[in-house]
């Protein structure tokens, strides 16, 4: 077993889950030991600190470490049309909602990584409303302040839509010359459906005025413990409006939330009318 560059030790890895659960929800399992000292280790290597313990005394103090720290821990795995089954209902609940409601859209992607899932979002809805500009609004967040500037620019390498239909790709897409081959950018008129901000789940405001038509909060409640999750779900609840859609993830239950959403097909929830 090769010798680890930094000491890590159990009241280290004790010190990192209860600060990373204080400051961002996220509850860490004793079995990622291993990842954190992967992630935690690199800061430690660009601020220049010997030990754990250094690095978690000044992370206490300095508040500029913070987003750091929170983006070292913070995992990013996605894909375009991932969990390809909500994207067909995702359309024809705006398509009903707009020819009865006749007004603009609004969706929430909660988690938004680097940005894939809200342009997949953008995507569907453009096919949704064919040659008409979609009347939908799509906020995109994350608590990772790097991935939501990575969404933004929608630049991608060639091989993260080699399974979507070249067709698709021709459409949405712009396929890098020169320097930039090997590269795909989503085109314009997808991007400027989507507004990327950061934004911390469990902050204790959510400056969000007007109710979203669907939340997308997909494999992100998995980080969070039960109390956490019915929190963040009692927080979604009025975000919704009555006949809204909350789409999460394959491995993500809300049995423990019944109260507040029940099932309307394979992990689509809808909210349960306040009393």
């Amino acid at each position: 077993m090769r010798e680890r560059e930094f000491a890590f030790s159990d009241a280290d890895f004790q010190r990192i889950r209860r600060l990373i659960y204080e400051h961002a929800g996220i509850s860490l399992h004793t079995g990622k030991r291993d990842m954190v000292y992967s992630r935690v280790a690199r800061r430690l290597r660009v601020t220049g600190l010997d030990s754990f313990a250094q690095y978690l005394d000044r992370l206490e103090v300095q508040s500029e470490e913070w987003q750091h720290f929170v983006n070292a821990l913070t995992t990013n795995l996605t894909s375009f049309f991932r969990e390809a089954h909500h994207f067909p209902i995702l359309q024809e609940h705006a398509q009903e909602t707009h020819r009865r409601e006749r007004r603009g859209l609004r969706i929430w992607s909660a988690g938004c990584s680097t940005g894939e899932e809200p342009y997949s979002i953008a995507i569907t809805l453009m096919e949704a409303f064919g040659d008409r500009q979609p009347p939908v609004r799509i906020l995109a967040t994350d608590l990772d302040t790097q991935v939501v500037r990575h969404a933004e620019e929608g630049i991608y390498p060639a091989e993260r839509v080699a399974r979507m239909p070249e067709a698709q790709v021709k459409r949405y897409f712009l396929r890098g010359k020169g320097g930039m081959k090997g590269l795909v950018r989503v085109k314009p008129q997808v991007r400027e459906l989507v507004t990327f901000k950061p934004f911390n789940l469990l902050g204790s405001e959510w400056p969000l005025k007007e109710p979203f038509d669907a939340i997308f909060c997909r494999n992100v409640l998995i980080y969070f413990d039960k109390p956490t999750q019915y929190r963040l779900l009692a927080r979604f609840h009025p975000q919704l409006r009555p006949d809204g859609l909350l789409f999460v993830g394959h491995s993500e239950s809300l049995a423990h939330a019944a109260d507040l959403f029940r099932l309307r097909g394979k992990t689509v929830c809808v909210p349960v009318p306040r009393s």
